[in-house]
């Protein structure tokens, strides 16, 4: 679970705020702990985005482990909101056309959790 250490666009009260609203996302979508070997879940703030990512084993070589992104938000100072976003088959992310923006990480995480189009975990 990854914090970048200078991050400007957020005080550390803000900062600390989104690790323990992550860190209870993560905590209450993780799989069982007998598979988290194999499977789990985890997320990073860089900058003004989070991001939340599966880790796998490699199916040809289950000792490397490969990241498989879930859903990304990117706040927007200027508009207080998050964009919404979600990778498609082309690797790249894209709006998520059915909640584009959030007012909040709280409300990030709500539309995640509940991915009403099977963008997010399939």
């Amino acid at each position: 679970m990854n914090i970048e250490k200078y991050n400007m666009a957020f005080s550390e009260f803000e900062l600390k705020k989104h690790e323990k609203l992550l860190k209870a996302y993560i905590e209450k979508h993780r799989p069982p702990a007998h598979i988290r070997n194999e499977l789990d879940l985890d997320y990073r703030q860089a900058g003004q985005s989070v991001e939340i990512f599966e880790i796998r084993s490699r199916w040809d070589n289950p000792k490397e482990k490969i990241e498989s992104s879930v859903a990304k938000a990117t706040y927007v100072k200027t508009q207080d909101i998050w964009k919404i976003y979600w990778q498609r088959a082309d690797l790249k992310w894209h709006s998520y056309e059915p909640h584009p923006i959030a007012k909040s990480l709280e409300e990030f995480l709500k539309v995640v959790e509940a991915d009403e189009y099977a963008c997010f975990y399939g």
